[in-house]
């Protein structure tokens, strides 16, 4: 029961360092005041009111707003730290990329409910930029439970234990990066929050509701860090080290790589579709062939 408690702290604390990081890699301020950048935005932002649009659809525009960390959260839920879990669900893998695909949902009901031209090209940005991404981080997502013959997360840890999926399965690992990225976009994946939108899905976004959806989008930035560990990088096996501290360790260094992406310029939705599909794709389902040939193999050996 404890663990239902510690989740939002812990997943807070990898927000707050992904936050303090991207101010440190995009920020021309020294390095203490870009580390302490989110807490003055917070600040901020809590001060500021908030902007009223005539006409805008309230009720969509708050359940959008808030279901973002709400389905951060959610997500974070199968994700074993140390050997405990909050949700050890059977089907854990899909719960995971069930409730990424309901952020498609909530980030667009930020558009369409602010009744801003800006916002809700925003938001279908958004939607397209996902054709792009979705099957290959879909595909990417079934390569570590067909190694290990599960989709329950701590199983699938457990099944790295000789060697980290990540070595025989890189395309898989790069297909979810680059999934994680459109989820929050963020990088080369941002142009649903795009300078040429005035923000896009921010547009009309100001106080408290700005602050929970930036607020949002780190803590799914967190959550998709904190999921590549199990799934790719072995959890919490490692020398010396209790299993914690290495999941610890690898979810920054995850974190670490996505809030590097940032620097890397935004590329417009529809090379990104045709890029994700024949490029990425064919190559995910060529990794996944491989892990189903690899398994046929050790089934035969033994």
């Amino acid at each position: 029961m404890w663990s239902v408690w510690l989740l939002p702290l812990v997943l807070g604390g990898l927000a707050l360092f992904a936050a303090s990081l991207s101010a440190v890699v995009t920020r021309a301020e020294p390095g203490v005041a870009a580390v302490s950048a989110p807490l003055r935005d917070t600040v901020r932002l809590l001060l500021r009111q908030r902007h009223r649009v005539p006409r805008a659809d309230t009720v969509l525009l708050r359940l959008g707003i808030c279901g973002v960390p709400v389905a951060a959260l959610l997500a974070a839920t199968v994700v074993p730290v140390g050997g405990h879990v909050v949700a050890d669900l059977a089907v854990g893998v899909v719960w995971f990329n069930a409730v990424e695909v309901l952020a498609w949902v909530l980030v667009w009901l930020v558009g369409w409910g602010s009744n801003s031209a800006y916002a809700l090209v925003g938001g279908y940005r958004y939607l397209a930029q996902a054709l792009a991404y979705e099957l290959p981080l879909m595909f990417a997502l079934t390569a570590p439970p067909l190694a290990a013959g599960t989709l329950r997360v701590g199983a699938i840890e457990q099944a790295q234990e000789p060697l980290w999926f990540v070595v025989w399965l890189p395309v898989a690992f790069v297909a979810y990066v680059v999934g994680i990225a459109g989820v929050t976009f963020w990088g080369p994946l941002s142009t649903p929050a795009g300078a040429d939108l005035a923000g896009g899905v921010f547009a009309e976004l100001s106080g408290v509701d700005e602050l929970l959806l930036r607020a949002g989008r780190y803590l799914m930035l967190a959550a998709g860090a904190a999921f590549a560990v199990p799934m790719f990088l072995g959890g919490g096996h490692g020398p010396f080290l209790p299993a914690w501290a290495w999941w610890l360790v690898k979810t920054l260094a995850v974190i670490g790589l996505l809030v590097w992406l940032r620097r890397w310029p935004a590329v417009r939705p529809e090379r990104l579709v045709t890029w994700g599909w024949l490029v990425l794709l064919p190559l995910v389902l060529l990794q996944v062939l491989v892990a189903g040939v690899v398994v046929v193999a050790r089934g035969q050996g033994q």
